[in-house]
């Protein structure tokens, strides 16, 4: 779903309005609804979270949030996984985490849908890279490869099943291939 009207939105209005599901980005201007998540992207969602926070538990790097709205260089953005440091996660007073993430994740991953082009993302992912973010995934299912975006806007395509991908430096100790993320699909 595409909203437009003959007067712009503001971020700060879009914020105002009610959530939906599922979610809405704002981007210059313009709501847009993600689409609803099918079953290969809510297995790689879930199954990529989980070894995510596997890997950063014991030493509390970083967090990968599913599905967390980010709001930054005048976007609003919900990647299917945002992961920060945990140094640069908002708190509130009392020292937890804060509801409102108003800045880029660190890495942010996204996962094609059925019938979801990929232009829409690649925008978004290149958005968190041009706002700080160090690194950008995006998933393809059906063809099986993964897109790696760095910092520098490269971007690079796996999808043989051996090579460890690349990740965030603060990330280094995650060593997973694109034949075990795909693998997932398999159960």
């Amino acid at each position: 779903m595409v909203r437009t009207s003959s007067k712009p939105l503001t971020l700060e209005a879009f914020l105002e309005l009610p959530e939906t599901k599922p979610a809405s980005e704002y981007l210059d201007g313009k709501i847009i609804q993600k689409p609803m998540p099918q079953g290969k992207h809510s297995i790689l969602q879930r199954e990529l979270s989980f070894s995510l926070m596997a890997t950063f538990k014991s030493d509390r790097t970083a967090q990968a949030f599913p599905e967390l709205r980010c709001n930054f260089g005048g976007r609003s953005l919900v990647p299917d996984i945002a992961v920060f440091r945990t140094s640069r996660i908002p708190r509130d007073s009392n020292g937890d985490v804060a509801n409102a993430f108003d800045l880029s994740p660190d890495w942010a991953i996204e996962i094609l849908s059925p019938k979801q082009g990929q232009t829409k993302v690649v925008r978004n992912l290149l958005h968190c890279l041009n706002q700080g973010s160090e690194m950008g995934w995006l998933l393809d299912p059906e063809e099986s490869c993964i897109f790696v975006y760095d910092a520098a806007r490269v971007v690079r395509v796996f999808d043989d099943a051996e090579t460890v991908l690349p990740v965030p430096e603060f990330a280094a100790a995650v060593q997973l291939t694109a034949g075990e993320i795909f693998d997932w699909l398999k159960l």
